[in-house]
Order: C-alpha cells, then sequence, then structure tokens
C-alpha cells in the first residue's frame, strides 16, 4: 500500500483524472475496478470516480508494486530549442517575448518546437518542473498569439497562476495591446471598431460584417489609435477587447487598411513595394489591472510590461521616410 497527499498543484483536480497522469502504468479498467472494490480510497473512504480532490486529502492505493514503477522517459519537450526570450520571471509566472515563425502550440505540422516545449525545456532544466512527479503541475500557457505575431505571451508555473490568470483573461481584466503598421490612414485617427467575426476553418481566414448574418458570428470590439502616418502607411496602437482569431488583421483589412506585409487579408502587390516578407503587428503591451481578488497574484496588480523594441518600429520609420 502506497498514500499521497495532495498538494496545491493537483487540488481540484478529478480522481481518475489524477491517477491516470500519476499511474500511467496502471490500466484503466483496473482503475475503476479498484475504486468500486474500495482498494483506492479517499481520506480512508471509498470515493466516486468523478470526485473532485482537495488540498490535504489523502489517497491510499492497495495495488501492485508494478504500477508505481516509472520506466525511462523521453521528454518529447527536450528535443524543443532552448531559445527563449524572457520579459519577465517570478515563482509564479513568466513573461515571453514570442518570436514570428514560432508557434505557441503543436499543430498538424510542427509538434516538437513550440514555445510550450521551450517553456517545459527551460524550466526542466531549472530544476522546477519534473514531469515524472506526480505532485508537479504542468506549465501551461495563458494566452496565444499566431505563429505570425510577435509579442508578449503568459506562462503559469503554478496550478494557481493559471486559475487566476484564465480568469482574469475571461473578465477582462488583463489589457494587451498592439502595435501595427496599416496601409494608409483610418478615419478618424481614433476609434472603436465593432463588428461581427465569422471563421471559415477550411480556409483558416475569417470574415467580418457589421452585422450579425451568420447564427455561429462572434461580437468583436477593436480599439485603435494612429500614433504616426507618413507616406501611404500608419504606425497603430490597437487594443484588444475581445480575443478572437485573426481579429486585428481581418478587422483592420475589412475598413481598408490591412497590414504590412500580411498576404491573407491585404494585397501582395502593396506588401512588394515594401519588401517586407512578415506581417508588421506585435503583442507589445500588458497591463494587469485587477478589480477582483487575485490571490497569489495580486502583487501584479497595476503592473505594466512593454517590448521597447519592436522590429517594425525601425522598419516604418525608413518607409515612410522614402
Amino acid at each position: 500500500m502506497k498514500s499521497f497527499i495532495i498538494e496545491k498543484n493537483d487540488a481540484g483536480q478529478r480522481l481518475d483524472k489524477y491517477l491516470t497522469k500519476s499511474f500511467p502504468n496502471l490500466p484503466q479498467t483496473l482503475m475503476y475496478k479498484y475504486i468500486r472494490l474500495k482498494r483506492i480510497k479517499v481520506n480512508g473512504k471509498r470515493a466516486e470516480i468523478s470526485a473532485r480532490l482537495s488540498v490535504g486529502d489523502k489517497v491510499e492505493l492497495y495495488i501492485n508494486d508494478e504500477f508505481f514503477e516509472k520506466s525511462e522517459t523521453r521528454y518529447d519537450f527536450m528535443g524543443a530549442a532552448k531559445k527563449l526570450d524572457l520579459l519577465y520571471e517570478d515563482e509564479h509566472i513568466l513573461l515571453l517575448n514570442k518570436k514570428v515563425g514560432l508557434l505557441c502550440h503543436p499543430d498538424d505540422r510542427e509538434f516538437v518546437d513550440t514555445l510550450i516545449s521551450r517553456v517545459k525545456r527551460y524550466l526542466y532544466e531549472k530544476g522546477e518542473f519534473h514531469p515524472d512527479d506526480a505532485q508537479s503541475f504542468t506549465p501551461a500557457l495563458v494566452n496565444r498569439i499566431d505563429r505570425n505575431t510577435c509579442g508578449i505571451v503568459i506562462a503559469a508555473k503554478t496550478a494557481e497562476a493559471l486559475r487566476v490568470l484564465n480568469q482574469k483573461m475571461k473578465d477582462r481584466e488583463i489589457h494587451k495591446f498592439y502595435l501595427c503598421v496599416v496601409h494608409g490612414t483610418p478615419q478618424p485617427p481614433e476609434g472603436l471598431l465593432e463588428g461581427y467575426l465569422v471563421k471559415d476553418e477550411k480556409k483558416n481566414k475569417v470574415f467580418i460584417s457589421k452585422r450579425k448574418t451568420d447564427p455561429q458570428a462572434k461580437e468583436i470590439r477593436t480599439r485603435y489609435k494612429v500614433l504616426k502616418s507618413e507616406n501611404g502607411l500608419s504606425l497603430l496602437e490597437v487594443e484588444l477587447l475581445t480575443g478572437r482569431t485573426h481579429q486585428i488583421r481581418a478587422h483592420l483589412a475589412s475598413i481598408g487598411h490591412p497590414l504590412l506585409g500580411d498576404g491573407k487579408y491585404g494585397k501582395n502587390e502593396q506588401n512588394k513595394k515594401s519588401g517586407l516578407k512578415k506581417q508588421c503587428l506585435c503583442s507589445y503591451r500588458l497591463q494587469f489591472d485587477f478589480t477582483t481578488d487575485a490571490g497569489a497574484l495580486a502583487y501584479l496588480n497595476g503592473k505594466s510590461f512593454e517590448i521597447a523594441d519592436v522590429w517594425f518600429r525601425t522598419e516604418f520609420e525608413t518607409l515612410a521616410s522614402v
């Protein structure tokens, strides 16, 4: 018999999810059988498969030792690159400056070298992530940005940080600001764009309308401010009030001002003149404005983080002066 005490990072999980993660050698059918037969107990009593575990709960397993054995593991994340541009780090979070071309999460073409894999490797090599430890929280990204967009991504190092920040994102208590360069000059120079967005999964493209003509359409709100305009180009600061797929790119293109370098929603003949092959869009500033309890992350309230060196700012000055 072996017993384990539930700590913060595993609290809130269903019993079966905890057991599956912690004891991969235990077949699922046997796990359910052992729970029914009280060979797996919580606090000395029979527990339901769907029971939620709390901090301090004692999980007892009267099962064969073979199910506790751990085979030698080759972690996929160790195949990821070591390069990680850190903007900020503390015991709960990482703020990362994701570069253009890097995926946040794996897709059907790239599984190994992604931002989350680099984060796992970084924390594993620091000794802060222990994937074989049943009590170890798996690092996770709180937000994501597209492959061809650069900028700030938040990674949670603890379960509490992930829970708090996911809720803060949902409640719009974390404000995200983008820099971008567009063709033309939006009028008025400062405004709020509102509309509806529908995504075509097959084309991986979204479509914007002013009215909700499709039941699948999602409301979008995008605030912009023109910072500078020269020679047919404008540098904008944009705040996302809703976070939808390709929202900034599609919303600005829908009013006739596509991003410089964006071939999907813009025009390649316009982009070719600039010589740029990357879209000019960066999530460059993040601001924490908590209006509700933030638990262990209360210290972040009121703080703002910014990428000072956005690559296309210099490019804009050059192109605008031509």
